[in-house]
């Protein structure tokens, strides 16, 4: 196992970079990142090419990505935009953790920013992500026990409903719901923007008052998809012979159903979930987008519509690495639950 994990971090390095480099060469010609510099007025021919002198967006795409990767400290820039490259480069590159300055608050570096906007997201999505697992394997299992019942019925016509609307109405409905008519109504609303009531403060109560809807809204889709899985894996499992052997042995069905059918079917479930978290990072855009969240969700799309190159690339490399080490740790839990596997 642990040859198999160093050859899986081996094989993950040259993957990085390849995708590095594709996430660059989109990032550096979707969007023109001195164009809205000047704000409401269109910044003036002498200053833009004197900005990307600065900026070092007069040079070549390969030397801007060598740069980006391995920084310019090693090299002359031209500082001040009189077209001398005679000032020593301060970046030491991404390998080294440096992801450059944001280009739009003043110099902050993107990793700073992207920090500070984490904690908000993971807030929001760690508890996302257990509700619908728990939620999922309830539903699915108990669908699966009581197939063709009415009851499995009724759930799988509710789960189809939920699976097929998007998340925007979801949430625009939740919040016309609990928000505006309940507080017509006059009963006790839920928030629908923000993290926390400005009034009040960044309170333990007020962070989970907010995050009634958000998770509300993520949780309906979600769990209606995994649902799915779960008990269809749960239908194909519980009909296998070992199953049917343990039954005729006089195990109890609560051992059968999770000490043998759950284990075996939760692997599809694993892999679906080891895709889903990396996603944990870069928060729920849309949803963060509504209701006004502060997280790296909302924090991609203001960057990526002004074209941040830094911000968006850290974002993006974050959520990069953590598919693969992610990937990793699915195929170890593979080991574990399924005991025919082996990576040796």
């Amino acid at each position: 196992m642990f040859r198999y994990i160093i050859r899986r971090i081996l094989q993950a390095i040259p993957l990085l970079i390849i995708i590095s480099i594709v996430l660059f060469l989109l990032m550096m010609n979707t969007g023109d990142p001195l164009a809205t510099m000047g704000g409401r007025k269109a910044t003036r021919p002498e200053d833009r090419a004197r900005l990307e002198r600065q900026l070092g967006l007069d040079q070549p795409l390969f030397t801007q990505y060598i740069y980006w990767l391995v920084g310019n400290d090693w090299a002359k820039i031209d500082m001040d935009g009189d077209g001398v490259a005679e000032t020593p480069g301060v970046r030491e590159g991404v390998i080294r953790g440096d992801f450059g300055n944001s280009m739009l608050s003043r110099g902050k570096p993107a990793m700073e920013i992207i920090m500070d906007r984490l904690p908000n997201t993971l807030i929001l999505m760690i508890p996302a992500e257990v509700i619908v697992v728990v939620i999922s394997l309830l539903i699915g299992i108990y669908s699966a026990l009581r197939q063709y019942s009415l009851i499995d019925h009724t759930i799988t016509g509710l789960s189809f409903i939920g699976f097929s609307m998007p998340i925007f109405f979801v949430a625009l409905v939740s919040m016309y719901i609990f928000g505006v008519n309940f507080k017509r109504w006059g009963l006790p609303y839920f928030p629908t923007v923000g993290m926390f009531d400005p009034k009040v403060g960044k309170t333990t109560s007020q962070v989970i008052w907010h995050m009634v809807l958000p998770i509300f809204s993520m949780t309906v889709i979600t769990a209606a998809g995994y649902s799915r899985y779960v008990r269809s894996q749960m239908l194909e499992v519980i009909s296998e012979n070992y199953i049917k052997t343990a039954k005729a042995k006089g195990l109890p069905q609560r051992m059968i159903t999770f000490g043998h059918a759950l284990k075996n079917a939760a692997l599809p479930l694993v892999t679906i979930i080891g895709l889903d978290i990396p996603l944990l990072l870069g928060g729920a855009v849309v949803t963060e987008t509504i209701f006004a969240w502060p997280g790296t969700g909302r924090l991609f799309i203001d960057h990526l519509s002004r074209s941040d190159t830094p911000v968006v690339m850290g974002i993006l490399m974050l959520i990069s690495v953590a598919v693969v080490f992610f990937q990793l740790v699915t195929d170890v839990v593979y080991a574990w639950l399924d005991p025919r596997i082996r990576y040796d």
